[in-house]
């Protein structure tokens, strides 16, 4: 069963550097403090109380966990330990800095029975890392990956296409450089314009043009294929939703939608309904059939996809029905022709100049 994540937020804690599109108090929906020792027992506590997970993992959002004075770090870890041995919280993870890992901050993680650390990479192209202000390099990932791995920590990496300077074939270039370093899974957030951040100046004077939603989403279905066909799973695609990202003046601009990764997902889906239903005559009635996770994929957002079907193919769905036997990754079209079979991983391979991308 999976764990269930007590979040704490400790927003800009530790960070050394302000990127230009970070104001974390508004993207966690949560301002940057250090919870008590207390504070993080009660909330532990609560969630044990509302949660039915069998396991519960402890999570350190949002600052440089590890670039905090190793004092502060060890007043969050220590209360924390009673709960590991005595198996009330499964695992702890923190997110830090590629530049913030070393053997001797591994060896304190692994004494303070941390699991999980993921870094907060956004690209692995250097000029864009400039640009926005990070403080560190590609190079960095790549020792502070090898680091954790060795010691046998659990890594997780989290990019973010769109940056200024950022291309679509930069962006996959630094995906493809991530995935070569087996991170465990990856978070994808495409850049969003955040009030009060340096890139809202930017987009101000004209120096900086975000991602139109439709290139976005072009963009992180081939990401999201590319990770899934070499076993990475992705947990995250877009911001969470919260009340406080989408109060009226917070994202200025950027490919936002609350629902950014279904998009994505539908997208998916859609190149392959695309190729399967090449051979069907058009007008030809069809039926859809799919996992049972995957029948709103299918239809897309307000029946996009099967609108697209009959404008771009001639062919109308009757029907999309759920089959319990087919897994997430396979689809059936079933028309007077015969029942055509196939499957997301196997049969999509997507290039930056072809058809594709480019639809």
């Amino acid at each position: 069963m999976k764990a269930l994540i007590v979040p704490f937020f400790i927003s800009h804690q530790g960070c050394p550097h302000k990127c230009v599109f970070c104001n974390q108090e508004i993207i966690s929906g949560c301002e940057g403090y250090l919870p008590s020792s207390q504070e993080l027992l009660d909330k532990i506590a609560a969630y044990r109380a509302s949660g039915k997970q069998e396991s519960m993992e402890v999570a350190f959002y949002g600052g440089t966990f590890t670039s905090l004075p190793r004092p502060i770090q060890e007043g969050l870890l220590l209360p924390l330990q009673p709960l590991i041995a005595g198996g009330q919280i499964s695992s702890i993870r923190v997110s830090t800095r590629p530049d913030a890992v070393d053997p001797g901050i591994t060896e304190f993680l692994l004494r303070m029975r941390v699991g999980t650390v993921e870094l907060g990479v956004q690209s692995m192209d250097d000029e864009v890392l400039t640009i926005a202000g990070r403080g560190h390099s590609a190079a960095h990932t790549t020792d502070a990956s090898r680091i954790l791995r060795e010691a046998g920590l659990t890594v997780g990496m989290q990019l973010m296409p769109g940056l200024p300077g950022d291309t679509p074939e930069k962006a996959l270039a630094s995906l493809d450089r991530v995935l070569a370093l087996g991170p465990a899974f990856l978070r994808i957030y495409p850049t969003l314009v955040i009030a009060g951040t340096k890139l809202a100046s930017l987009y101000r004077s004209g120096g900086y043009v975000p991602m139109p939603l439709a290139e976005a989403i072009r963009l992180c279905k081939i990401m999201l294929h590319r990770a899934l066909a070499v076993g990475v799973k992705v947990t995250r695609i877009g911001l969470q939703s919260t009340s406080e990202l989408e109060s009226s003046g917070t994202i200025l601009a950027g490919p936002y939608h609350p629902a950014f990764r279904q998009l994505v997902e539908s997208a998916l889906c859609y190149d392959l309904l695309y190729m399967l239903s090449g051979a069907i005559p058009a007008i030809s009635p069809v039926t859809v059939l799919c996992s049972p996770t995957r029948v709103s994929d299918i239809s897309g957002q307000r029946q996009e996809n099967l609108s697209r079907l009959v404008l771009e193919r001639g062919i109308t769905v009757s029907a999309v029905k759920a089959d319990p036997t087919l897994s997430p990754m396979e689809i059936l079209i079933e028309s007077e022709q015969g029942i055509k079979e196939g499957n997301l991983m196997r049969d999509l391979d997507y290039k930056m100049e072809g058809t594709y991308f480019d639809r």
